[in-house]
């Protein structure tokens, strides 16, 4: 199968492009623009495969990704490309709009006319995945609730709005024109060759530089955490196996409070690279002024994934977060640029 990877430079679509690559028999073209939080750097390890291409255009130019759709014969698009941070859809909700939105709506389309010309088995075969955010539902209490797939939508900040039309888009496609549209709905995901902006990310560096550890709140905001590897694993089924028409909420059963998934970074950071004056990072926790409209809970029910498909997370929280801090320890020269460069650190989100 050919597979086109919209967002495939970025933290999950690198990671899916890896997985394709690495551990199945499938083709794949990364399709990405290239913004602030791409790296093709992230793909060395398989930009020499003869399975893999990359090439650079945006979702909106709807002419050039039907052309490429039809000189490449693709038989499934696996849709990643997408702003994805809350605090920047705070500072800048246009750019969310433009590209979650209209960027989608514009490949639904150009999909749509590349399929309806397809015959036989191509036709048959063929499949668009949309990838979403658990962020879409809103927020939860602190209790026993999960996020299923007939969780109601009720998003909070303008990425979650943004990407939650994004999903009505692609089911709307589905029932109107019978696209054979796909959908996944993911937790917080996190691990190697994610860019700094993010909390784990962000936290690791930091505390690597003994900088403070920003932390909004009070720490008590929840998240199901999913190592970005299994979550690759998870999406490659949806997109190959899922029932078309269907969503599969993809969750690591791993909540955490963001305090606590701090002081765990601190604490591994200190047995792994303890700074040089003996001080302990936990002091360098900063808190402070909450995230405008910040969600409390999130958690995913995966059982349907599970059940479905056979997919389960092989990393615990535990196990993840130390690869990850090992990976970041390792690989100054993926990260260092990015934060010399693009994004040192700084607050972001705090104009509304």
């Amino acid at each position: 199968m050919k597979i086109l990877v919209t967002g495939g430079a970025g933290f999950i679509g690198s990671a899916v492009c890896r997985h394709l690559i690495n551990d199945t028999d499938h083709s794949v073209i990364n399709f990405d623009k290239l913004t602030y939080a791409a790296s093709l750097s992230s793909l060395d390890s398989i930009a020499s495969n003869p399975r893999y291409a990359f090439v650079k255009c945006d979702i909106l130019d709807r002419a050039f990704v039907l052309d490429l759709l039809r000189r490449e014969a693709v038989d499934a698009i696996m849709h990643l490309a997408a702003e994805s941070h809350v605090d920047r859809s705070i500072d800048g909700p246009g750019d969310f709009i433009q590209t979650n939105i209209v960027g989608t709506y514009e490949l639904l389309e150009a999909a749509r006319a590349y399929w309806s010309s397809l015959e036989g088995e191509k036709k048959s075969g063929f499949r668009f995945h949309h990838i979403s955010t658990d962020e879409v539902f809103g927020d939860l209490p602190l209790d026993d609730s999960l996020f299923t797939e007939d969780t109601p939508y009720a998003p909070s900040s303008p990425y979650s709005a943004s990407k939650a039309a994004s999903d009505h888009l692609a089911m709307a496609w589905h029932h109107t024109y019978h696209l054979p549209v796909v959908l996944s709905n993911c937790s917080n995901n996190y691990g190697p060759y994610h860019f700094p902006e993010k909390l784990i990310p962000l936290i690791i560096l930091n505390g690597l530089e003994g900088k403070r550890l920003p932390v909004y709140g009070k720490g008590e905001n929840v998240r199901d955490w999913l190592y970005v590897e299994d979550h690759a694993r998870a999406l490659a089924l949806v997109a190959t196996k899922g029932e078309l028409g269907r969503s599969y909420n993809i969750g690591g059963r791993n909540e955490r409070s963001n305090l606590t998934v701090v002081e765990t970074i601190c604490d591994t950071l200190d047995r792994l690279s303890p700074l040089p004056d003996g001080t302990k990072r936990r002091s360098l926790i900063d808190f402070v002024t909450d995230r405008p409209g910040h969600d409390l809970r999130y958690a995913i029910d995966a059982t349907r994934i599970e059940t479905e498909l056979g997919w389960k997370a092989q990393e615990t929280f535990e196990t993840g977060l130390e690869k990850t801090v090992r990976w970041y320890l390792d690989n100054k020269d993926w990260w260092q640029p990015i934060r010399e460069g693009r994004y040192s650190g700084e607050r972001l989100g705090a104009k509304a």
